[in-house]
C-alpha cells in the first residue's frame, strides 16, 4: 500500500512538472512581445569610469529603476490610459524607456497610441492587430523605433551620448532596447536596460547587432 502511494506521488509530481514545462514553453513562443529575451552574463573585469558632471535626467530616471525592477515579465497586462504601467517590480526592456521618459513628462503610452490611431498603417504589422491597443503598442520595440523615427529623433552616427536610446537585434530576431549611460568601461558607455534580470547597468552596447540609435529632446 505504501509503495502504491509513493508511486502515485511520484507520478503526480511528474505530471505537475510536465504541465509547468508545457505552460512555460507555450508562453515562451506566444508572448505578445515575442520569445522571452534570454538571460546573459554582462559583467566586465575592467574598471568603470564615473562621469565628472551630473547625469542627464533620463539617465538618472533609468538608473533609479535599478533595484526596483527585479525581473523580466512579458505578460500581456491591461493598463489604465493614459499613464498606465505594470508594477515597478517587473517589466520588459521597453518599460525602462517608458518609465524614464515619463519622469520627463513624456508619456509614450499616450503618444504612441495617438500616433498609431492616426497612422496605423505606418507601424509594423507583426502581431495581427487591426487597430491600436493602448495596453501593449508602446511596450513593443518595433513600435517605439517607428515612433521615434517619425518624430525625427533617429541619429545616423556612432557617437553614443548619455541619454541616447539604442535598439538591437538579439539572436532569433528578437528586438531589444536600452538607454545609454554616462558611465563607461574604456570608451564604451554602459547601457541601462532589462534583458532578463530586471533593470541593470551593463556593458552590452556592442554585444548585439545595433538596429537603431535615437536622441530624444528631453536631455
Amino acid at each position: 500500500m505504501k509503495r502504491k502511494t509513493s508511486l502515485n506521488l511520484v507520478l503526480a509530481s511528474i505530471a505537475v512538472a510536465i504541465a509547468l514545462i508545457t505552460a512555460a514553453a507555450f508562453w515562451f513562443y506566444h508572448s505578445p512581445y515575442g520569445p522571452t529575451i534570454p538571460l546573459i552574463r554582462t559583467g566586465s573585469s575592467q574598471s568603470i569610469t564615473q562621469p565628472d558632471r551630473p547625469s542627464p535626467k533620463i539617465v538618472q530616471s533609468a538608473r533609479n529603476q535599478i533595484g526596483k525592477t527585479l525581473r523580466y515579465d512579458s505578460a500581456y497586462t491591461k493598463l489604465k490610459y493614459p499613464m498606465g504601467d505594470v508594477p515597478m517590480k517587473k517589466g520588459v526592456c521597453t518599460d525602462v524607456i517608458i518609465r524614464a521618459l515619463r519622469d520627463q513628462n513624456m508619456d509614450l503610452q499616450e503618444l504612441v497610441h495617438q500616433d498609431m490611431s492616426r497612422n496605423f498603417s505606418a507601424y509594423p504589422n507583426r502581431w495581427g492587430l487591426k487597430q491600436p491597443d493602448a495596453n501593449i503598442d508602446h511596450r513593443r520595440v518595433p513600435n517605439l523605433m517607428t515612433y521615434f523615427t517619425r518624430q525625427g529623433w533617429a541619429v545616423q552616427d556612432t557617437n553614443y551620448q548619455a541619454g541616447d536610446i539604442v535598439t538591437w537585434e538579439l539572436k532569433g530576431n528578437r528586438p531589444h532596447i536600452g538607454i545609454v549611460s554616462d558611465r563607461k568601461i574604456g570608451d564604451r558607455p554602459l547601457i541601462i536596460h532589462n534583458i532578463g534580470l530586471g533593470t541593470r547597468e551593463d556593458d552590452i552596447l556592442y554585444r548585439y547587432t545595433i538596429t537603431g540609435h535615437f536622441r530624444l529632446p528631453v536631455q
